[in-house]
């Protein structure tokens, strides 16, 4: 008896595991002159198929997180395992510093995220791992701040990305367009005067930094998006707002609204939903020899 309970307890352990496994990398940054970090995910299917290349997806945190938030944040501690798992994906996710906004700041040296993600970490990633080194096998997607990464660096740099998506994404760096405390937009737009200079006028102070002014752009390069936010989320008009323009243009995107505010239940229960969007557009890509 006590045999037949310790074997039904080892399936159960074994049921409720994941082959993926998660490597933590340095990635040197020349431009910014120091070392980040990010937490690699690597599907079960990596270390069985050892001559061929695989997908990347580029999940970016949110403000005040770090590389380790996707895996430690989420309610479903494996959700991140099992996803790379069933999708046959790896998942990188980076640090973008607490309140980089993922630009190239043109005041301040060692806050150069576009450059980092678009650059120094794809390269980093494909010459560590055996990836599909074409914009056909790499997708972009984070939450809040990391969902204005993702736009914005996938909209400067289409040739790069296949789809991109948002989660609670930040539409409209204008803090007077979220519906937060009064402090805290202070402290934000205080951050970004001192990452871009001293604000425009107007309802969009940055230009060309954030997404509202960009839906142009976004048409033009024509890249599959991804957007959903919560009802009850602080960002919702500023990703209404995107919504409208992108419509208004004829810009095609999937754009959802769901139950749910700015909670790490949100983006647990949203990012299956992403990446099934994502493994839509990148099954059109076989696995292949790197």
């Amino acid at each position: 008896m006590r045999l037949f309970c310790f074997v039904i307890c080892l399936q159960l352990l074994s049921s409720l595991t994941f082959g993926a496994k998660v490597d933590t990398l340095d990635v040197p940054s020349v431009r910014m002159n120091r070392t980040l970090r990010a937490a690699v995910v690597l599907p079960e299917s990596y270390r069985k198929a050892r001559k061929q290349a695989f997908p990347v997806l580029y999940l970016l945190h949110g403000g005040t997180g770090s590389f380790r938030d996707w895996l430690t944040k989420t309610p479903d501690k494996a959700l991140l395992h099992r996803l790379a798992d069933q999708y046959n994906l790896i998942i990188v996710t980076p640090d973008g510093d607490p309140t980089s906004y993922y630009f190239d700041s043109p005041l301040v040296q060692t806050s150069q995220f576009e450059t980092f993600i678009s650059k120094e970490l794809i390269e980093k990633i494909d010459n560590t791992y055996r990836t599909v080194r074409d914009r056909k096998g790499r997708v972009i997607a984070g939450l809040s701040m990391g969902g204005h990464g993702a736009l914005f660096i996938s909209s400067r740099h289409p040739d790069l990305y296949a789809a991109a998506g948002s989660m609670s994404g930040v539409m409209n760096i204008n803090t007077a367009t979220w519906k937060v405390a009064p402090d805290f937009a202070k402290s934000r737009s205080e951050n970004l005067a001192r990452l871009l200079g001293p604000p425009q006028e107007g309802d969009s102070p940055y230009p060309g930094y954030t997404m509202v002014t960009l839906a142009d752009r976004l048409k033009a390069n024509n890249l599959p998006l991804i957007l959903d936010i919560g009802v009850d989320d602080f960002l919702i008009e500023t990703n209404r707002d995107l919504h409208r323009r992108l419509v208004e243009n004829k810009t095609p995107h999937d754009y959802t609204e769901r139950p749910g505010a700015h909670t790490w239940e949100y983006w647990g229960n949203a990012l299956p939903y992403q990446v099934l969007f994502f493994s839509k557009i990148l099954t059109a890509t076989p696995l292949m020899n790197p």
